[in-house]
C-alpha cells in the first residue's frame, strides 16, 4: 500500500499530529514511519518537529504532513523574583496556549501515544484526548496507540485496557514497537485511509459528481461526518 511519489505530486495533503507524555516514542514512531530509522538515544524533542511521506490509497496519493512536540513543558532552572517570576508565568502561559493552538490547527489525525511499560502515560491519555478535543473538530480520526510493544516483560498496560479505553472514546487502537517495526507503518496507515474516506464519502454524498480533485497542497478538513467515524477497535499486534 505504501509508495514514494515526487515531492510535489500528490492529491492530498493531510496533517496529522502525534501527542502524548515525553519519552513514550513518538519521534522513533515518526522516525520509523517516514525514514524507516530508529534512534536508541533518542532524546527528547525540543519546540516542534514535521516529516512528510506519501501513501497510495485507492489509487490517490496521500501526503502525510506529521507533527511532532515535547509531550511535556519544561521549565528554565533559574531562580526569579517573586514579581519576575509572575511575568514569567504569564508569558509562559501565553506561549503555551499559542503554540498549541498552532500545533493542532488543521489537523485533522492524530496519534495518541502512551507507552505500554508505564502506567502514568496512559493514565494521561484522558488529558491528552481533552486537549486534543479541545482544538480540532470533532470528528477528527484519532489513533491510540500503545508503543513499546517490544518491552513484553515490562508491560504495565494490557491490551484488553488499550481496547476497552479506544472503545469507550471511540478510538481506533493499536499496539506498536517502534524498535523492531511493529505496526507501526499499519498505525499511520490506518488513520491516513480513514481520513481520506471520509473526505471520499463528503464528496459523493454532496452529490457533485463532477467534483475536482483538491489543489495540490489543499488542506482538508473533516467536519460534519460523524457517521463516517463510528469506530472499533482496530488491530492490537
Amino acid at each position: 500500500m505504501a509508495g514514494y511519489r515526487a515531492e510535489d505530486d500528490y492529491d492530498y495533503l493531510f496533517k496529522v499530529v502525534l501527542i502524548g507524555d515525553s519519552g513514550v516514542g513518538k519521534s522513533n514512531l515518526l522516525s520509523r514511519f517516514t525514514k524507516n530509522e530508529f534512534n536508541l538515544e533518542s532524546k527528547s524533542t525540543i519546540g516542534v518537529e514535521f516529516a512528510t511521506r506519501t501513501l497510495n490509497v485507492d489509487g490517490k496519493v496521500i501526503k502525510a504532513q506529521i507533527w511532532d512536540t515535547a509531550g511535556q513543558e519544561r521549565d528554565p532552572q533559574i531562580l526569579l523574583s517573586k514579581t519576575e517570576c509572575f511575568y514569567f508565568l504569564v508569558l509562559k502561559k501565553f506561549l503555551y496556549r499559542a503554540i498549541t493552538s498552532a500545533y493542532y490547527r488543521g489537523a485533522v489525525g492524530a496519534l495518541l501515544v502512551y507507552d505500554v511499560t508505564r502506567h502514568a502515560t496512559f493514565e494521561n491519555v484522558d488529558r491528552w484526548l481533552k486537549e486534543l478535543r479541545n482544538h480540532t473538530d470533532p470528528n477528527i480520526v484519532v489513533m491510540l496507540v500503545g508503543n513499546k510493544s517490544d518491552l513484553r516483560h515490562l508491560v504495565a498496560v494490557s491490551t484488553e485496557d488499550g481496547k476497552s479505553y479506544a472503545e469507550r472514546e471511540s478510538l481506533y487502537f493499536m499496539e506498536t514497537s517502534a524498535l523492531e517495526a511493529t505496526n507501526v507503518e499499519n498505525a499511520f496507515a490506518e488513520v491516513l485511509t480513514q481520513i481520506y474516506r471520509i473526505v471520499s464519502k463528503k464528496s459523493v454524498d454532496g452529490g457533485d459528481e463532477g467534483a475536482s480533485v483538491p489543489a495540490q497542497g489543499e488542506r482538508i478538513n473533516v467536519k460534519d461526518d460523524a457517521s463516517a467515524l463510528k469506530r472499533v477497535g482496530c488491530c492490537s499486534g
